[in-house]
């Protein structure tokens, strides 16, 4: 009798090498969160901003800056702990427990307490929870296609050579039951190796991000020292140090967009938000631009193109082939064969093809209810890949069997010539991709049962061929992807022809392969520049798949890696976006992946990439918008710091209005823009072209200038028409605040009029000028904001001036937009 280690001999080994489970991410805490946010250039910019003002006694300035910071910061840390509740979902819906035999007792317990040393008993349906070398077995068949990738349960032995007489965390038993010892626990078990090698594995800043970083930092430098120059300009000129001082800053706040950071916190924040409605899990944000830009997509095919269960796909009956879709047209022909197949098999068993087998009869034949009382079982074994049930009857004995072709050729009495038949019908079906199994039945004229399967006098019945159904969604999914200009390669453990075949029915336009073997005999340069012509590649072990997307990676592709196993997880964590499976992945494959998806759809990751796309194009033109409107603050800001007769047009407090509450709002409404037409019929962005190339930087500079072109002909004119410094500067600002509702109207569509804008219903959008016109209105009538902000009310006549000015922006920048894109 088996007596396992003692409860003392287990705690003790327990306290010396640790819990049974993998390292994982602990939540960080709010601090450290708010640190993250609070360490960009132009958030420190805005804080130091922010409590200098409140040192200078300028309370309302200072508040609305810091105000500005903690929504930030709260949206980010929203959006963070949403995600780690969902992953917390997860985690706790996968835990483990294990039959564990201690002092010759066996209980259940968590599966973290299970040490070295320690005698499982895993029975059918069990997720084996270490590695362990197995004691004893009665025919176990155990799915390792989370660790492996290879859809097809494994047989165990308890003797070996290779790696039969071993189970392994995470795998599942599918049939029959054993006892093992634990030889690995933790970290050091096969799962475990591969999730110890993720902290090798360094992940870079995205494109944007190292982009926007360079571009934050040369508009710092160059704000310093301009900010520098206008206090000393505008003291020498004016002689007041403290308003040199205040202008200073305003030239540090025009010149300096801090709206970059924040526009592109809140992008990756809404990103995530809307992403999560169709269910995908940002855990990256980041990942969520770089999804717009994805070339190639690399796709597991266990359990991510196929539904990683078996399926009856054709049967093989008096020499014709019968295939699914055409079952109930020829039930009486292939009645026997399904029905033999169903007394072979356990009708609860959690076997693959058992269950696929049994789901085929009842789907043709639901009505129908056979004999199951069960004789006897003849197991499956490694000597004879077969196996064979007696089912009784009140007027007969009958022996089902099914099993490998070659085992069942061995146990049924057929001639050369009908060998050779049967081997062709095989081979044939192995072409398409499925797995053939051969069945067979015997009358018993005796009730007395022979010792072994051979002394059964079988009759050969047909073959019946089974697949890994794949995902409905999946051809429509690649099609999408091949249109929107990006690559499908395919990572599988499975064979080149299995993998061929898989290829051809979801669409693929090429199906050269290259194999684990070609993949270890290649140099570096070689996988280069193979991989571009290549889009299957089998038969890969976990180390190559990560040495595939290293691959890509150094030929400047963009890369999103989907997959759920644990064997996944290293490449994962390398690609540019990592795509977990929520619902069937692993722990390890969900930490490394960037985006998880919680129905495990395909066609969820041509939705995340179309929104991707979106995102990235909406970001692009809200970076252009704020980059555009920084053109006229600065300008009036620098202006009268140089020309001493010139009124001070901008205060400290004008830009803070203008910037921290209708640009960032502003954001939202492009957020919120619908995707343009088109977009997932044009290629990826090209890798080495720059988010803020030279043409966008003039064209955005050109529509600043004109903005300010107009703002200062209005400020002229209204100078001219003898208006008082206060009603000028209020003026002036109006023209300022709806150019600034024209230039965000006209930019929102690259391609649309800012009729159809406005006509789709942005409403987002219209809620913005809505409150901006509100504001500006109250800010002119109000007693208390005329004073604060400078103003002095001109009258209602007077502002005609500021709209027509400001419309003008609108009627020459659609004007631009039309010629360009009649």
């Amino acid at each position: 009798m088996i007596q396992g280690l003692s409860n003392i001999e287990a705690q003790a080994i327990l306290k010396e090498s640790g819990y049974n489970e993998l390292p994982s991410a602990k939540p960080k805490k709010i601090w450290k969160i708010a640190l993250e946010v609070m360490k960009e250039p132009m958030f420190m910019l805005l804080i130091s901003c922010g409590l200098l003002y409140m040192l200078l006694g300028d309370y309302v300035e200072g508040i609305i800056l810091l105000f500005a910071i903690s929504v930030i910061i709260i949206i980010t840390f929203y959006q963070y702990q949403k995600t780690e509740k969902a992953l917390e979902a997860l985690k706790r819906l996968s835990s483990l427990k294990a039959n564990v035999v201690r002092d010759g007792v066996e209980y259940k317990i968590e599966a973290r307490e299970l040490v070295l040393g320690d005698i499982i008993v895993v029975n059918e349906g069990d997720r084996i929870a270490a590695d362990a070398q197995l004691l004893q077995l009665n025919n176990l068949v155990v799915d390792e296609s989370l660790l492996t990738g290879e859809s097809i349960p494994v047989v165990k032995v308890c003797q070996s050579s290779d790696t039969q007489h071993l189970i392994f965390s995470g795998t599942l038993v599918v049939q029959g039951k054993g006892y093992a010892q634990i030889i690995a626990t933790g970290v050091h078990t096969q799962f475990g190796k591969i999730g110890a090698s993720l902290q090798n594995i360094t992940q870079d800043s995205t494109r944007l991000q190292k982009e926007m970083k360079v571009l934050i930092r040369n508009l710092f430098i160059i704000g310093v020292l301009l900010s520098i120059g206008v206090v000393f300009a505008f003291y020498f000129s004016r002689g007041n140090f403290i308003k040199s001082l205040l202008t200073g800053l305003s030239a540090a706040m025009s010149l300096l967009p801090e709206e970059f950071p924040v526009v592109l916190t809140i992008f990756l924040a809404l990103g995530a938000w809307r992403l999560s409605k169709n269910n995908v899990l940002t855990r990256k944000p980041s990942a969520i631009e770089t999804l717009g830009s994805a070339t190639v997509l690399c796709t597991d095919k266990t359990g991510t193109i196929t539904e990683n269960k078996m399926s009856v796909a054709a049967l093989y009956v008096n020499d014709a082939i019968y295939q699914s879709h055409t079952f109930q047209n020829h039930l009486p022909a292939i009645d026997t064969i399904l029905k033999a197949a169903y007394l072979a098999s356990q009708e609860a068993s959690i076997d693959p093809m058992e269950k696929a087998m049994v789901e085929a009869y009842q789907q043709c034949f639901p009505s129908t209810v056979l004999p199951n009382k069960l004789e006897k079982e003849y197991p499956l074994s490694p000597s004879l890949l077969a196996m064979t049930r007696v089912i009784s009857t009140e007027k007969e004995w009958v022996a089902y069997a099914k099993g490998a072709p070659e085992a069942m050729f061995a146990l049924c009495t057929i001639t050369e010539q009908e060998k050779e038949k049967y081997l062709n019908a095989v081979h044939q079906m192995a072409a398409d991709g499925y797995r053939v199994l051969a069945v067979a039945m015997s009358r018993l004229q005796e009730k007395q049962l022979p010792e072994s399967q051979s002394g059964f006098n079988f009759d050969f019945m047909g073959l019946i061929a089974l697949e890994d159904p794949i995902r409905a969604e999946v051809p429509q999914a690649i099609h999408e992807c091949a249109t929107a200009g990006i690559k499908v390669i395919m990572i599988t453990g499975d064979f080149p022809a299995t993998a061929k075949s898989i290829a051809t029915k979801i669409g693929f336009s090429s199906t050269e392969v290259i194999t684990g073997e070609e993949l270890k005999s290649m140099s570096e340069a070689e996988l280069r520049s193979r991989i571009h012509s290549v889009s299957i590649f089998a038969r890969v072990v976990p180390e190559q798949k990560l040495r595939i997307v290293q691959a890509l990676k150094a030929n400047n592709e963009i890369v999103a890696m989907t997959g759920d196993g644990v064997n996944d997880a290293p490449a994962l964590k390398a690609a540019d976006i990592g795509i977990a499976m929520g619902l069937k992945g692993t722990d390890v494959a969900r930490e490394a992946a960037s985006l998880v998806l919680l129905d495990d759809n395909f066609a969820s990751i041509v939705a995340a990439i179309r929104s991707g796309r979106r995102i990235f194009d909406n970001l692009q033109k809200a970076m252009s918008y704020i980059l555009a409107i920084h053109i006229p603050i600065i300008g009036l800001v620098l202006y009268p710091a140089f020309f001493s007769h010139i009124y001070m047009i901008l205060m400290p407090l004008h830009i803070v209005f203008l910037e921290l509450i209708i640009d960032p709002v502003c954001s939202i409404a492009f957020e919120a823009e619908q995707e343009e037409k088109g977009i997932m019929t044009r290629p990826p962005r090209n890798p080495d072209k720059q988010f803020f190339g030279s043409k966008k930087i003039i064209q955005s500079i050109l529509q600043g200038l004109l903005l300010l072109a107009l703002v200062v002909a209005v400020y002229y004119f209204s100078v001219y028409e003898g208006h008082q410094e206060g009603e000028v500067r209020a003026l002036t600002f109006t023209t300022l605040i709806l150019g600034n509702l024209f230039l965000i109207l006209t930019t929102l569509s690259k391609t649309r009029s800012f009729v159809q804008v406005i006509v789709e219903k942005n409403y987002i959008l219209l809620t913005i000028i809505m409150i901006a016109i509100t504001l500006l209105f109250v800010m002119m009538k109000v007693s208390f904001l005329q004073q604060l902000f400078n103003f002095q009310f001109p009258g209602y006549w007077h502002f005609f001036t500021a709209i027509v000015g400001a419309l003008m922006v609108l009627v020459i920048l659609e004007l631009i937009k039309w010629m360009k894109y009649r």
